[in-house]
């Protein structure tokens, strides 16, 4: 009880406070381990023993020892360093501040598992020849299995998740710092005005989103490289084994030795043959690709959740039909952009699997509107709108519900 409320109520609840209490020095000799409420002033707590009866102190001594060691049990179980004024305890409140993360990671994890089969489809249509999205199913289910589509899911599924969580964060911080930016030299408050209902995209809000994307991708092709090129390796391994494709002699025993291999026997097949620094073959390519390509997705989905958001007439931004319109659209306005891009990489880190450290791999040259530059295109595309969907839909529902933590 506060003091002054102690203080107030003095004269016409002392004996009941007594009674309760069971003598006031005894619970100032023995503290309980941890206190949950505020304890009282300096001068407060002197004036207490002055005014307690010293018969009081004696004839409460036994039981003033069991109520302080029932408190002190009490206690113990909820230290007050777990519990802030709002109800979080330390966990809760790591989470909280690292939402944007954890939120990335478990919808990376959901989107990922549950697209998998439609990546694997497409790599092996950009790296071999098939009739179609169907022959290239078929051929792969009556040669491998269901076991054939989830080739090298391992690493994707670290990888991705990997790379999707600093991906979002980087973009998160490049974001306000360019719009902070863009305000102290121009002006303009990008950020307030995207969050003004019934706004619309700018070149302001579109030039920060792109550069905002391109920054978060280029820093994350160091990881993202040796992961992916081991997905491909697991991915078209089984295709590398076959002598008919291979069409260099002496090339067949090594791609031969990648087949049937983990995750890490992967990576230590790809040093042994290519040196460490063969983990970052095509990492130019890669670049190029995460780029371009991370600087259009995220453009796209905020500028078209904006739209969305202001023409459904709704002004709050995580409205699910926008967000789920938005994440779909942004995977395939990307993967249109750079497809041709991202089929050179594959098909030059195909190529390297062929060879041993020192030889020459043929460079693979960017051909924009060539058939052959496009091929599993539909199939990606329909992957990446499946995968963003699922993925910014997750996104943004765990973010909402581990911000309003506090309203809890």
């Amino acid at each position: 009880m506060p003091a002054e409320l102690q203080s107030a109520d003095h004269h016409h609840h002392r004996q009941s406070i007594l009674q309760h209490q069971n003598g006031a020095t005894g619970h100032h000799q023995h503290p309980p381990l941890f206190s949950i409420m505020p304890t009282t002033t300096a001068s407060s707590s002197s004036k207490r023993p002055e005014q307690q009866p010293t018969h009081n102190l004696k004839s409460g001594e036994n039981s003033n020892s069991n109520h302080t060691s029932r408190q002190t049990t009490t206690s113990t179980t909820i230290p007050s360093t777990a519990i802030t004024p709002n109800g979080l305890n330390s966990y809760q409140r790591l989470v909280k501040r690292y939402r944007v993360e954890v939120a990335a990671s478990a919808s990376s994890v959901l989107s990922t598992l549950s697209t998998f089969p439609l990546d694997s489809v497409k790599t092996r249509m950009q790296t071999y020849r098939y009739a179609g999205f169907l022959d290239c199913v078929r051929r792969t289910y009556q040669t491998e299995n269901m076991r054939g589509f989830f080739r090298g899911v391992t690493a994707p599924m670290a990888s991705i998740t990997l790379v999707r969580t600093i991906s979002f964060s980087i973009y998160q911080r490049s974001k306000y710092a360019y719009s902070d930016w863009v305000k102290r030299n121009f002006g303009v408050d990008v950020m307030a005005q995207v969050a003004t209902p019934g706004s619309y995209p700018n070149l302001w809000s579109v030039a920060v989103f792109g550069a905002s994307g391109a920054t978060a991708g280029s820093c994350i092709t160091t990881i993202a490289c040796p992961f992916e090129l081991t997905k491909l390796s697991a991915q078209v391994s089984v295709l590398l084994a076959d002598k008919k494709n291979c069409p260099r002699a002496g090339s067949h025993a090594i791609a031969a030795s990648y087949q049937n291999k983990g995750t890490l026997k992967t990576l230590g097949n790809i040093v042994k043959h290519r040196g460490i620094g063969g983990l970052y073959t095509g990492f130019r390519l890669h670049l190029l690709r995460d780029t371009l390509g991370t600087g259009t997705y995220f453009m796209t989905y905020e500028s078209s959740k904006q739209l969305l958001t202001t023409f459904g007439g709704d002004g709050a931004h995580s409205n699910p039909f926008a967000v789920l319109v938005a994440g779909g659209l942004c995977g395939i306005v990307s993967w249109a952009l750079i497809y041709p891009v991202d089929s050179a990489k594959s098909i030059y880190q195909r190529n390297s699997l062929m060879y041993s450290k020192g030889e020459k791999v043929e460079p693979v040259k960017i051909q924009f509107f060539q058939r052959n530059m496009y091929r599993g295109l539909g199939v990606s595309m329909g992957r990446s709108c499946a995968v963003n969907a699922v993925f910014f839909s997750s996104f943004e529902f765990l973010k909402k519900r581990i911000k309003a933590m506090d309203d809890s």
